[in-house]
């Protein structure tokens, strides 16, 4: 007999009324990224700490990325909405913070601060989506997701601009409204989430992981501090070894830690024998190394070869953004059309290789309607993957595993920008200088250059002695910020030097891609489950809790009661499933047993016609309950065997090792 279809615990203006609130909570994090970026400078010059401005990132991004885990075990734990919440109030906590920071090193620990929250910001909210959207149709809410990102991408910019260009707003430094405009927002989540987030929660009693975390901790901190730190130090300075040993420690405590902990694990390791989870992992953290790496770049190209300001840079990226919301908005509905996302990352990494490959070849005189063409292919690409991707690991999990999942694809992607981001950086500024000065040995023959070279108005211009001083090297770039008032014949080479530069990068970001195409292409495409993660949990919940056999349920005490005859039916196909057919038990008002009297009427031997009824209604009810039980095991097996394919056996290698025939199938 075929199952109904499950019915959604939710709907659709339900789903929409959480939504708010997750929407609000994923805007706080990602407006934050783009309006610090833009206002980073001005704030570090007012703080009198230029050279340390790269340590407020670094402790955001360690503490958003360690912590990325821990919520996402901790919300499996004791549910999401306690987690969320606690996400959001630690940020706005930490943003008021950032707001009063006196000089560089107490806003890196109060950015420190902020990333506890965010790093539960975005994990939690793609979590949030599984549990109450089924995988079939959440596709069909991605739209929402990405217009947080488009519209944090076109107003961080705009605000990070006015907030860091305004002395003063109402008495308080305008760069310092870069941290409170968080407190309304935060405040307004607090409010939505509180009043409709309710996603129903069973509470398990396990272990909490704190050795996994603690061993995490001393892992990933060293290493995402070279990470940023390294092109400073230098990446063989004693400084960086020191950082690689205690990094490789604790990563393989971490490991230890976590097959001793087994389900309790911070990240069970029995995930990565799931097919889909290592592969999609892999991918996401290769796709977060070009994603950021290209992300990181593409403003570096505007500001400083094409002349743009921080707040024009970040408007000539919407292409960017366009591209994303748009192939993510088409891929969410082609999804929940056909119940196919496979072919979606692998269109998305495709993409993505050939547009970074063409940013390679863009230069000074690139017009910018070709580096935007390029852009929106670029961003089509991590349209394509990365909401499927999320969505292939969540639905290859066990409902139960859902936040860990989650958090997981989250934490990966975010370790692979990390890597890319320290390692394209790295990679441009021990390039740049050679080309530069190749550049400018080039240039020596142009008589244009030599004129200028020779003009007096030109040597005595303040602006060009960083060109001049180098004496036909390559300029110091900490400070780029000569080149916009520096004379455009000799400020080309530099221009020259550092877009050969970038072409490198990108070159090499899209050979590293080639890696993601791969994993993509070997992650199995497991069919789109139908329902939520609530409703998922709450039938295995049920199937745990059910007895062997219906008959369990039947009171033993009850009174048997006679039915009479029903009326002739007509007759069932062969193989047609036994109608459903109810009977009440009321010991109290039996009812009387006009059958029995029709048979001592009927029959010369009545008693012995009832004694052979009252054995064939045993046999028949215990025939129905046994195939009740059947259809029951029989689904049990199927879920298992989905369950077992999911993991990543072949249909073969499970019936081998379940010892299934045909007649089991």
């Amino acid at each position: 007999m075929t199952a109904p279809a499950p019915t959604p615990s939710l709907s659709h203006r339900q789903i929409l009324t959480i939504f708010a609130g997750l929407m609000i909570g994923m805007f706080l994090a990602a407006l934050d990224q783009t309006i610090v970026s833009t206002a980073i400078r001005t704030i570090a010059d007012d703080l009198h700490g230029l050279s340390l401005q790269a340590w407020a990132t670094t402790a955001y991004l360690i503490t958003a990325t360690i912590t990325t885990p821990l919520y996402g075990k901790l919300s499996d734990l004791f549910g999401r909405k306690p987690l969320f919440l606690t996400a959001i109030s630690i940020f706005v906590l930490g943003s008021v913070a950032c707001s009063f920071a006196g000089s560089m090193y107490e806003l890196a620990v109060f950015r420190g601060l902020q990333g506890l929250g965010a790093g539960g910001l975005f994990s939690l909210a793609l979590t949030i989506v599984g549990d109450i959207v089924a995988p079939r149709e959440r596709a069909r809410y991605q739209g929402y997701f990405v217009a947080v990102f488009g519209t944090s991408s076109v107003a961080g910019p705009l605000l990070g601009g006015l907030f860091a260009g305004t002395p003063e707003i109402l008495g308080i430094t305008g760069w310092r409204w870069v941290f409170l405009l968080n407190v309304p927002l935060g405040l307004i989540a607090l409010v939505v989430v509180t009043k409709v987030l309710n996603v129903p929660h069973t509470k398990r009693v396990r272990r909490i992981d704190w050795f996994g975390a603690l061993a995490l901790v001393v892992g990933l901190v060293p290493l995402l501090i070279v990470a940023e730190q390294g092109r400073t130090w230098g990446w063989t300075s004693q400084l960086a070894l020191a950082c690689y040993g205690v990094g490789a420690l604790g990563i393989l405590a971490f490991l230890l830690v976590e097959r001793l902990m087994g389900d309790d694990a911070l990240l069970p390791l029995r995930f990565f024998r799931t097919g889909v989870f290592a592969w999609g992992t892999f991918a996401g953290f290769i796709t977060g190394m070009g994603m950021f790496g290209a992300i990181a770049l593409l403003p570096l190209y505007l500001q400083i070869v094409k002349g743009a300001t921080p707040t024009e840079a970040g408007l000539q990226s919407l292409p960017l953004v366009l591209g994303i919301m748009s192939m993510s908005i088409t891929s969410g509905r082609m999804i929940s059309r056909t119940g196919r996302y496979k072919v979606w990352p692998v269109l998305g990494v495709t993409l993505m290789i050939v547009g970074i490959a063409l940013l390679s070849r863009i230069g000074v005189d690139t017009p910018y309607w070709q580096v935007a063409l390029v852009m929106v292919l670029v961003g089509w690409g991590l349209g394509g993957i990365m909401q499927p991707l999320v969505l292939a690991l969540q639905n290859a999990m066990p409902p139960r595993d859902m936040g860990v999942a989650t958090a997981s694809a989250t934490f990966f992607r975010q370790m692979g920008g990390t890597v890319g981001t320290a390692v394209f950086l790295t990679l441009l500024f021990s390039t740049v200088g050679q080309r530069v000065a190749d550049a400018f040995r080039a240039a020596a023959g142009d008589p244009a250059f030599r004129a200028r070279l020779a003009d007096p108005a030109v040597l005595a211009n303040p602006a060009n002695a960083p060109i001049l001083d180098a004496r036909g090297g390559a300029p110091a770039l900490d400070d780029s910020s000569f080149l916009s008032h520096a004379d455009p014949v000799l400020a080309r080479p530099v221009l020259e030097g550092f877009a050969g530069s970038l072409g490198v990068v990108f070159l090499s970001a899209a050979a590293v891609l080639v890696l993601a195409l791969v994993a993509v292409l070997a992650m199995k495409e497991v069919p789109l489950r139908s329902q939520s993660g609530v409703d998922a949990r709450a039938a295995d919940e049920r199937a745990a809790e059910a007895p062997a056999s219906p008959v369990e349920t039947v009171d033993a005490t009850a009174t048997p009661i006679a039915v009479p005859a029903e009326a002739a039916q007509p007759a069932r196909p062969r193989g047609a499933a036994e109608p459903v057919r109810v009977a009440v038990l009321d010991r109290a008002e039996p009812v009387p047993d006009v059958r029995d009297r029709l048979l001592a009427m009927l029959l010369p031997d009545p008693e012995r016609a009832l004694a052979v009824v009252g054995d064939a209604e045993r046999a028949r009810d215990a025939l129905r309950a046994a195939r009740r039980d059947v259809t029951e095991k029989e689904a049990a097996l199927a879920a298992a065997v989905e369950e077992l394919m999911a993991q990543g056996l072949s249909q073969a290698q499970v019936q081998q090792l379940l010892g299934l025939d045909t007649a089991d199938r």
